[in-house]
C-alpha cells in the first residue's frame, strides 16, 4: 500500500471480502483509514477479516450476503445511505469461475449462474450504490475483471464472456459520469494465488504466483481521492493503465 494513501473518514464497500484478493483489499483499505463494509457469503472468513482489521486498529462492518439475493443487493444501498449518507469506494470483487469446458458442453445452469453472479449481481450492485458514490467528494469504483475478457481462450467461454460484459458496463458507467468527481476503473489482477486460480489450473504450482496480498497492495491506490484516471483497465502486475478511446 502506498504510504501516501489516506482514506480517513471514507467508507469503502468490498464484495467477496472473505478470501483472496477481496480479503486483502479490505485489509488495505482499512489500514489506510477507511471504514470497510465487507460483503461475502462466508461468515467465518468475514469474522477472521474483522478480527485482523480491528487488531490493526481499523474498523469494519460485516454483511453476510449471497449476491444471488438480488433484493438483498438492492437493500444494501439503502442501508449504507441510512447509516453513512454516502459511499466513497466500491470494490466489486466477488465472482465465480464456473467451469473450464467447451462451450457446447457447459450446462445451462452453470452458464446462468456465472452470468447471474458475475454480471447481473454486479449491475445490481452498481445500480444500488451509484447514487451514494455521487454523494462522495471523490467516489471511486474498482471493478474486478480478468485478462480472460480479452484473451478469450478455449474452454474459458462463460467466465471470459462475463468479464467482458463487466468491463463494458464499467466503461459505459465511467463515460456517463466523466464530468463528475466519480472515477471508475476495471482491474486485471493477473494470475494470482487464489482458490479460483487453483480451480482453473489444478496442476499449477501456486508458489510460482504472487500472493493476493501483493496484488491487493497494487490495486488499493485506485481508491485514492487523487486518482484522475477513469474508464480504463488497470493491469495490476505491471501497474499500468490500458486506456480506451472514449466515445465522442
Amino acid at each position: 500500500m502506498s504510504e501516501a494513501l489516506d482514506l480517513t473518514g471514507r467508507v469503502a464497500l468490498v464484495t467477496g471480502a472473505s478470501r483472496g484478493i477481496g480479503y486483502f483489499l479490505a485489509k488495505e483499505l482499512a489500514a489506510a483509514g477507511a471504514h470497510v463494509i465487507a460483503v461475502a457469503r462466508t461468515v467465518g472468513g468475514l469474522e477472521e477479516l474483522d478480527d485482523e482489521i480491528k487488531e490493526a486498529g481499523g474498523q469494519a462492518t460485516l454483511v453476510p450476503l449471497d449476491l444471488t439475493d438480488m433484493a438483498g443487493v438492492d437493500r444494501l444501498g439503502g442501508a449504507i445511505h441510512e447509516r453513512w449518507g454516502k459511499l466513497d469506494v466500491l470494490v466489486a470483487n466477488a465472482g465465480i469461475l464456473g467451469v473450464i469446458a467447451p462451450l457446447g458442453h457447459v450446462e445451462a445452469k452453470v452458464f446462468e449462474r456465472v452470468m447471474n453472479i458475475n454480471v447481473n449481481a454486479t449491475w445490481r450492485l452498481i445500480r444500488s450504490v451509484d447514487p451514494l458514490l455521487r454523494l462522495s467528494d471523490a467516489g471511486r469504483a474498482i471493478i474486478m475483471s480478468s485478462g480472460a475478457a480479452h484473451s478469450a481462450k478455449a474452454y474459458w467461454g462463460p467466465y471470459a464472456a462475463s468479464k467482458a460484459a463487466v468491463e463494458a458496463m464499467a466503461r459505459s458507467w465511467a463515460d456517463e459520469t466523466k464530468n463528475l468527481p466519480l472515477r471508475i476503473n476495471s482491474v486485471n489482477p493477473g494470475a494470482t494465488r487464489t482458490a479460483m486460480r487453483a480451480q482453473a489450473m489444478p496442476g499449477e504450482d501456486p508458489t510460482t504466483l504472487p500472493h493476493p496480498s501483493e496484488i491487493a497492495a497494487k490495486i488499493v491506490p485506485l481508491a485514492s481521492p487523487a486518482l484522475q484516471e477513469t474508464g480504463a483497465i488497470f493491469e495490476a502486475r505491471t501497474g499500468k493503465f490500458l486506456r480506451y478511446s472514449m466515445p465522442k
